[in-house]
């Protein structure tokens, strides 16, 4: 599903308030109630949000959204942020890629790199890799996600441990204001607590929706990484975590200006 600039919208609105109303969505936005209940529909089809009597809400903060759901949200962002992302990684790196549909992103915009071995617990990246002569592609083994090919648990942290890599690339499902990077399933936050102890140099890719949602199981904290890259960082207590922890900050939307 393509996502209209109001169903994006629509979708903030939920994220921030919890939930949205067809009434006052459609006054927002000068539309029909009509219009409003086929844009929640075709949202709610999509898995992005839950349909209620009069409206629709967002999904709690206990269960991610649906992976083809999360992969239309916030997409030419997360683009800029692996475009971005792949300048720092120089060809002939060693690099973890992480499970997320921004950490995909950063995968696809490797095209051009060259002498790169890549090792991944996503199979959505080692799939568009192994296409690539010039990348070698190194895949974890371990427990399957089906939701969205994620490789999680206790064999996977144990293949992760073998390596220790020049860059590692990492999402998380939302960012709270005291800097602590977190997630939904405990079994991935174990895969990227070893990617993270495993690399030199850390570099943590994430879209500005990411502030306003929550998540239960702590991945680490934003200190222990070495580059954040997002589109916008709207929370003035990450900017100052950055400042204090000497982790450079990347705004991909300043960088089109």
């Amino acid at each position: 599903m393509f996502l209209t600039d109001r169903q994006t919208e629509i979708v903030a609105i939920a994220k921030s308030s919890g939930r949205v109303l067809v009434e006052e969505l459609a006054s927002r936005f000068s539309v029909t109630p009509q219009t409003i209940r086929k844009d929640l529909n075709d949202l709610c089809d999509a898995q992005v949000l839950t349909r209620i009597h009069g409206g629709a809400t967002f999904p709690s903060g206990t269960e991610n959204v649906k992976y083809e759901a999360r992969r239309q949200i916030a997409a030419s962002e997360k683009q800029a942020i692996g475009i971005a992302a792949v300048e720092l990684i120089p060809s002939g790196a060693s690099l973890f890629i992480n499970i997320g549909t921004t950490t995909e992103a950063v995968g696809e915009a490797l095209a051009n790199h060259h002498e790169l071995m890549v090792i991944t617990n996503n199979i959505n990246v080692a799939n568009r890799l192994r296409l690539l002569p010039a990348i070698e592609v190194v895949i974890a083994g371990g427990v399957v996600r089906g939701s969205d090919g994620g490789i999680v648990g206790e064999a996977a942290v144990d293949f992760i441990r073998q390596f220790k890599v020049d860059y590692a690339v990492i999402g998380a499902s939302a960012i709270d204001v005291d800097g602590a990077l977190l997630d939904y399933d405990f079994r991935e936050v174990k895969v990227a607590q070893a990617i993270i102890a495993n690399a030199r140099h850390v570099i943590l890719v994430a879209d500005s929706t990411k502030f306003e949602r929550t998540a239960p199981v702590r991945i680490g904290q934003l200190s222990q990484v070495h580059t954040f890259i997002t589109d916008h960082c709207p929370v003035p207590s990450i900017r100052n975590l950055c400042l204090e922890n000497n982790v450079k900050l990347i705004e991909t939307s300043k960088r089109s200006r």
